[in-house]
């Protein structure tokens, strides 16, 4: 079978812009999470806002001037050359775009509504294209001025690492001979307000399986990978998903599409759960969903293989978790470390015992990082990165 490589990374997000900013505040180990009642009108809470200044977007049309495309700009420009070099092989109709998002330009579309309610009327120029889920790919292969497949997947907080999934199938298949695949997304009141409403928010910093956690901190950013079947430093070892069909929003408590989607990657990559060096969870500190993570970790690897979920660094990114987390991977196996997880250190008798990485570990020995992610609807992946030589 064709093997396929993250032959670039790019990321941006609450802890900062770019590899080496991600790499030494993931050491660090220290919040960066805003606390702010911009998204609701009723309490501050800690959000993952990104902070720093962001691109100008220089195509004309209005439906492109979106924050989601310059936050992805943001992370594109990391990336540059590698894409440059990329045309240069390949060429444009060869190269395709796929990128996760749950938001979109939905913030911009908020901001042109509390227009219409002061004066009557959205601003001159409002688009609603702003806002669909396919936008930030197609501003995306519109800026490299890109002709090969071009599409955005939708899938909750599976949605970035379903790109990359798709990404390798676009290669395996020939249909591409490079994608630029990830995830972005962007904080808005729909998002914030919505998970209040599930009662799923923390009004304190998000605390992964705590026996005190009190749910999740919604985040926004982007990460990008330059996939391609030629060898690079990190290879996309492997991926499984899986379909619950349990509950619009909560998860199987017994954990078994987790559990099935965790061993279908560990099949699709050829290794043993022993292989695997570090678990990023998805960890997104709500009873149900650490709850049901707990046990089918602890099926897969039981209580050794080192985990940790950077959650309380970022916020829940949604859409874009599922390609950041994956970066995170990329950026632990490039560097050599393990990132710690941050908690208030009260695990939670209830659950199965992991081993939670306590301090930040220097590490030079370990090949395999898997990635979860668990979506609304029981939507399942798991991604298996593996380092080269």
């Amino acid at each position: 079978m064709t093997r396929c490589y993250l032959n670039a990374m790019a990321m941006v997000s609450a802890i900062g812009e770019g590899r080496e900013i991600a790499y030494h505040r993931l050491r660090s180990g220290k919040a960066r999470l805003t606390q702010t009642d911009s998204f609701s009108s009723e309490r501050p809470m800690p959000l993952g806002l990104y902070s720093g200044a962001l691109p100008e977007i220089v195509l004309t049309e209005a439906h492109w001037h979106s924050r989601n495309n310059r936050l992805a700009l943001a992370a594109l420009n990391q990336i540059q050359t590698a894409i440059a070099d990329a045309v240069n092989s390949f060429g444009r109709h060869r190269i395709g775009v796929v990128i996760g998002t749950s938001t979109s330009g939905i913030s911009d579309t908020e901001s042109c509504l509390k227009q219409r309610a002061r004066t009557g009327a959205l601003p001159p120029g409002y688009d609603y294209r702003m806002q669909e889920m396919g936008a930030t790919a197609a501003f995306i292969a519109a800026v490299l001025q890109l002709s090969g497949p071009v599409f955005g997947i939708s899938t909750a907080c599976s949605s970035g690492a379903k790109a990359l999934a798709s990404a390798r199938r676009l290669l395996r298949s020939g249909v591409c001979d490079a994608v630029i695949a990830g995830g972005v997304d962007t904080l808005c009141h729909l998002t914030v307000q919505g998970f209040s409403s599930l009662e799923a928010i923390s009004e304190q910093p998000c605390n992964p399986f705590s026996v005190n956690r009190k749910g999740i901190n919604i985040g926004e950013g982007a990460a990008l990978f330059l996939v391609t079947r030629e060898p690079g430093v990190i290879e996309l070892a492997g991926v499984g998903e899986s379909s619950d069909a349990h509950h619009i929003s909560a998860p199987d408590p017994t954990g078994a599409g987790a559990i099935r989607c965790m061993r279908a990657a560990l099949a699709d990559a050829g290794i043993t759960p022993n292989a695997i060096g570090y678990v990023n969870l998805h960890g997104t500190a709500t009873q149900l969903n650490d709850q049901m993570e707990a046990r089918a970790v602890a099926d897969v690897f039981g209580n050794t293989v080192p985990c940790s979920s950077t959650k309380p660094l970022t916020g829940h990114t949604l859409g874009a978790a599922g390609a950041l987390e994956a970066a995170i991977c990329w950026l632990a196996l490039n560097e050599g470390f393990l990132p710690r997880h941050i908690w208030d250190g009260w695990p939670d008798p209830a659950l199965p015992a992991l081993n939670l990485v306590a301090e930040h570990r220097e590490v030079d020995d370990f090949e395999y990082a898997l990635s979860n992610s668990f979506a609304f609807g029981g939507n399942n992946i798991s991604l298996i990165l593996r380092r080269v030589g």
